[in-house]
């Protein structure tokens, strides 16, 4: 039964852009309203294949929001959405999640506590969190392993979902995210709560997986510019459901435009592919 994002308000037949060949993600005009709420304003967005975005904002400018109509999990009120080569509203949303990999709060709590890493990982085959009856052939299962294992999680194998770190949580969540082989990855917040050592890990990790060719087009979502991988081509800044910059990263992560983006001025760092920030 689809839930009450499926049954938001479908979009509007607007005027959309010409469309791309290569693009992943499209965003035209797009508006989200929650009652007298505006959670996205008119906001257009292009990434392209084999490109590694990151979102950028203070607490409230919409990029969870964004990130849900990219997983095909929310409908934009107004404008228009594609996802790999489909309008949302005009495709099966239950066809086209398999092929978009996601890591979120919201999926890491509707996973059972007791639920074994390795099948956390194996069920997205299926699109499902707890293993019930489902059969699993043993490329399945050896899958899960390589991933786990690619995320420094081979280790958790066997141990309950519920007795992991925030760290090792993420990670096992990345590798579920991975498993179907997606042509999209939305990565939100992955390193959101992580200390120091374990926020180093993830990202060393994440750095490695924008590098390879192979991997899918990225989208992460983050709250610091700490935590954006380097390997990160592309960059969108929001703040209050509107766009305040967007397009390359090296013009983009830079301390004029993140000013205005968290309000306050800000002394913007890069070193060896890293970014850091602080009060100006």
């Amino acid at each position: 039964m689809p839930d009450a994002a499926d049954r938001a308000a479908q979009p509007t037949a607007d005027p959309v852009a010409p469309v791309d060949a290569d693009e992943v993600l499209g965003l035209d005009a797009v508006t989200v309203r929650r009652g007298t709420s505006v959670l996205l304003d008119a906001v257009d967005l292009r990434v392209r294949e084999g490109e590694r975005w990151v979102v950028l904002g203070p607490n409230g400018a919409g990029k969870s929001t964004l990130l849900s109509l990219a997983a095909a999990r929310l409908f934009p009120t107004t404008g228009a959405v594609r996802v790999l080569g489909e309008r949302l509203g005009g495709v099966d949303v239950f066809e086209l999640r398999p092929r978009i990999g996601l890591a979120s709060t919201a999926l890491e709590r509707s996973v059972p506590g007791r639920e074994r890493v390795r099948d956390v990982v194996v069920t997205a085959a299926y699109g499902v969190t707890g293993r019930w009856r489902e059969e699993y052939d043993a490329g399945d299962e050896e899958r899960a392993l390589e991933l786990l294992d690619l995320l420094g999680a081979a280790h958790l194998a066997e141990r309950p979902f519920g007795t992991l770190s925030d760290g090792e949580r993420k990670r096992t969540q990345i590798a579920r995210a991975l498993m179907t082989d997606p042509e999209l990855l939305l990565l939100d917040e992955p390193a959101g709560g992580l200390d120091l050592g374990a926020r180093e890990d993830l990202l060393r990790r994440l750095t490695a997986l924008a590098a390879d060719p192979a991997a899918p087009t990225t989208v992460v979502v983050t709250h610091h510019v700490e935590e954006v991988p380097v390997g990160t081509t592309h960059a969108l800044l929001l703040r209050a459901g509107r766009v305040v910059a967007a397009g390359p990263a090296e013009r983009v992560l830079t301390s004029e435009p993140l000013s205005r983006t968290f309000g306050l001025a800000l002394s913007v760092q890069r070193r060896d592919g890293r970014l850091s920030a602080r009060a100006a």
